[in-house]
């Protein structure tokens, strides 16, 4: 599941109450489809509009050179580097848990 979580769409921000993650993923890479399947199941959770960009696609050669990750996947939060390689999930839930305790739980 990629796009937008499962949460309610709202007429005035659904995208802005959402954290928006980036995924510059390249093919055969496992760390690759590891980071999607913690993100489909993280957006259960948490609003997430996550975006996968491929590596050779231009926006992955810019985002690439910017942010010179040493693996892939290169994810980023909210347009800033996050991690590199396998998706450090422990991190990332802590960064979601304060980035979305304003914002009301997914399904009410």
């Amino acid at each position: 599941m990629f796009g937008t979580s499962p949460r309610p769409a709202t007429p005035t921000s659904d995208l802005a109450s959402s954290v928006d993650i980036t995924v510059v993923r390249t093919p055969a890479c496992h760390y690759c489809v590891d980071a999607q399947q913690a993100l489909t199941d993280l957006a259960v959770t948490f609003p997430l509009h996550v975006r996968v960009v491929e590596l050779e696609s231009a926006e992955g050669v810019r985002l690439t050179r910017q942010h010179r990750p040493a693996m892939n996947p290169l994810v980023l939060v909210g347009g800033a580097f996050f991690s590199a390689g396998r998706l450090p999930r422990k991190k990332l839930t802590a960064l979601l848990e304060r980035t979305t305790a304003h914002l009301p739980p997914i399904g009410t």
